[in-house]
């Protein structure tokens, strides 16, 4: 009932409204409730508590919100927020299944923003207009085109291992099966290891926090008590498994077979990831440390004979945590 409340008086955009609910704890969980259900309303201050004045002759408060823009400047947001789903669902392939629709938003994303701390960071209204936004931005924006493609999609909020700052991510269900969904993190270049990402002209989207394997994503991210939200397990919708770029065990000669198939194909980047992190560590050493990269070598010059050149660069990248690595020519 509070919830109910909450929402239409936040909806309507009035200053102070009455609620039956009145306990503080209450309070502020239906107020952070709302604000992780409804990205769409982006105009209410995100913070964790609330303002609101109980009375003592009865079991209700008045309650108010605090709005962060004016009414020309909502209306603009709107309009820019609408413009963002029509320029998705005009990159979206006819036909396009919910994996598809979940990897444009992913990629549109990336493409449309970059992380960046602002006045606006902490909703959706940072990421469609002005193009800058932290991981709360991210995750709402998400949160607000995958709803409106049909794809169902939470707002989840949590902590980072080995840090005192929180984040923020999404949870999606493909298929029957729930998945996480992080665009933050692939915006951010120091997530990845690799002289790759340094280099704008051979910038290039990473699929690693599309659909991760949960175990792996779970050991960095873990999500707040605050509410239940569902488990994810599956690893069908992975981007390597999807693309069948991931490997149960490590051998050369078929992971050489495989760069040399992505090459022959036309890629210009060449990415796989490993199940067991022994064999990651493995490739790594022979692939990438210093002194061991001759395999990686034997790839390079397949690509000159391929394209009848004499030399060419490449560059790596890679995510330990995720065991994926990737080359770039």
């Amino acid at each position: 009932r509070g919830y109910r409340e909450m929402l239409t008086g936040i909806q309507n955009r009035e200053k102070e409204f009455y609620l039956t609910v009145y306990e503080d704890d209450t309070v502020n969980r239906v107020y952070h409730a709302v604000l992780m259900d409804h990205p769409e309303l982006f105009w209410v201050h995100n913070r964790k508590s609330v303002y609101k004045t109980t009375f003592s002759d009865g079991n209700y408060c008045t309650f108010s919100p605090g709005y962060s823009y004016t009414e020309e400047e909502i209306e603009e947001i709107q309009k820019a927020a609408e413009n963002a789903c029509q320029e998705v669902s005009a990159l979206l392939p006819e036909g396009a299944d919910d994996y598809e629709k979940a990897k444009t938003v992913y990629t549109y994303l990336i493409n449309t923003a970059e992380y960046q701390e602002s006045e606006d960071d902490q909703s959706m209204a940072g990421i469609f207009w002005k193009k800058q936004a932290v991981c709360a931005g991210y995750a709402g924006a998400a949160q607000y085109l995958l709803e409106y493609l049909g794809v169902p999609c939470i707002y989840v909020e949590g902590s980072t291992a080995g840090s005192t700052e929180g984040h923020a991510w999404n949870i999606i269900l493909l298929d029957g099966d729930y998945y996480y969904f992080d665009a933050t993190n692939v915006d951010q270049p120091e997530f990845l290891e690799g002289d790759a990402v340094q280099l704008a002209e051979h910038k290039t989207i990473i699929y690693d926090y599309l659909c991760p394997f949960p175990q792996e994503y779970e050991q960095v991210y873990t999500d707040s008590d605050e509410f239940p939200v569902p488990e994810c397990t599956a690893t069908d919708k992975n981007f390597y498994v999807l693309n069948e770029a991931c490997f149960d065990h490590y051998d050369y000669q078929s992971l050489y077979d495989f760069c040399c198939m992505r090459l022959d194909n036309g890629a210009a980047v060449v990415r796989f990831k490993f199940r067991d992190q022994e064999d990651f560590d493995e490739v790594y050493r022979q692939w990438i440390q210093s002194g061991g990269d001759e395999y990686i070598q034997d790839v390079a010059r397949y690509y000159m004979g391929l394209y009848g050149i004499s030399t060419v660069e490449y560059h790596y990248g890679v995510l330990d945590n995720l065991k994926t690595m990737y080359f770039m020519f």
